[in-house]
């Protein structure tokens, strides 16, 4: 036997490629294509050095309370973390320790299994149906005989890589079919279509509403994401993150933070100017014979009748644009294509004409 034999071993999740060359066109990682609101870099500019020699606040109440009366919550209703990947995560280990399967989609957001696996948390994908959608009768619950017993319930809403997106009756059907388990919906991408599950909150106690900077307000960079529940679920959480990492969020990140909460009127415009590029892009993609679901996301996944994906992804790269390509089971010929400027845009449409010519 060696150290070896005692290590945890696990099959780590795959992040989008990092490029970083001179003109490249960069949609492979569902990132924001434009700056941060004015006020996030005046507001890192005016941070002295002599801030960052001190820990930052644990509570991080600074941008708690900003992010509570945006949404008009109550301090205690609203976790912050370091990213939504680190906010998801604390609620994989604090709330998924049953012996019944987490459950989630088969086609989905990768980091779910791999939380899953870390943590020794047994979980069932379940499959999408062959539109890419969630069948509500498999989340729920056993029962009636109807749907699966499960530990817990975890979906994005749109989902990712997909960007399918389903109403707020659907949720609430499977909050409502789980009252002993929690559920989670994952709303990195609300912002760019549907409606929040937000509501729902206060009228079921086993809901979280996870939501992130990182697409939307567009600090991918800056690490900030955050969960929405009752008072008991944020306590839990917080009391996993003390006894994990009491200083998860650093003093930039706070500041910066609460002047994009406050920027109400530059993240509605930058969003509407995403929603619309990506409206007129599905109709360009159509054009050529694309084949994809009505994407309510920052992104569009796309596939082509005529075409092998892996080769187009491979031949786009070539001219440094880069989309993000899965070798997965039943996605492998689909490629994901984040939403960028209208330029960057018609530079991978004009590419695209000239390839199926």
């Amino acid at each position: 036997m060696s150290w070896e034999d005692k290590v945890r071993k696990v099959v780590p999740y795959t992040p989008g490629e990092q490029p970083d060359r001179k003109n490249m066109i960069k949609l492979n990682t569902n990132e924001c294509p434009y700056t941060p609101a004015p006020q996030v870099e005046r507001a890192l500019k005016e941070m002295g050095g002599e801030q960052l020699r001190l820990y930052p606040d644990p509570s991080c109440a600074v941008l708690v309370d900003a992010l509570a009366d945006y949404y008009g919550l109550k301090s205690s209703e609203v976790f912050v973390g370091v990213g939504s990947d680190d906010v998801l995560a604390m609620i994989f280990m604090t709330f998924f320790n049953g012996k019944e399967p987490v459950l989630f989609p088969d086609i989905t957001y990768s980091f779910y299994d791999v939380w899953a696996e870390l943590l020794k948390i047994p979980y069932e994908q379940i499959p999408l149906d062959d539109d890419f959608h969630m069948v509500k009768e498999d989340y729920l619950g056993g029962k009636d005989g109807k749907g699966r017993r499960n530990g817990g319930i975890i979906f994005p809403n749109p989902n990712a890589p997909t960007g399918v997106l389903v109403d707020l009756s659907f949720i609430e059907d499977i909050v409502r079919a789980n009252p002993d388990v929690i559920v989670v919906a994952d709303e990195a991408y609300i912002d760019f279509g549907g409606e929040s599950a937000l509501p729902l909150i206060h009228k079921y106690d086993n809901l979280l509403v996870v939501q992130t900077f990182s697409k939307s307000r567009a600090m991918a960079g800056m690490r900030i994401g955050y969960a929405m529940g009752n008072e008991k679920l944020i306590k839990y959480l917080n009391d996993v993150k003390f006894s994990f990492n009491s200083y998860t969020m650093n003093r930039p990140a706070l500041a910066a933070g609460v002047e994009a909460v406050r920027a109400d009127d530059y993240f509605k415009e930058i969003v509407k100017k995403i929603v619309t590029t990506r409206e007129r892009v599905k109709a360009e993609l159509k054009k050529l014979g694309f084949e994809f679901q009505d994407s309510m996301s920052n992104f569009i996944f796309a596939t082509h009748p005529k075409l092998d994906m892996t080769k187009l992804f491979e031949e786009l790269r070539k001219e440094d644009i880069y989309v993000r390509h899965f070798n997965s089971d039943r996605i492998r010929n689909y490629l994901r294509i984040t939403i960028g400027t209208d330029e960057e845009m018609d530079i991978l449409l004009e590419f695209l004409k000239d390839y199926i010519k």
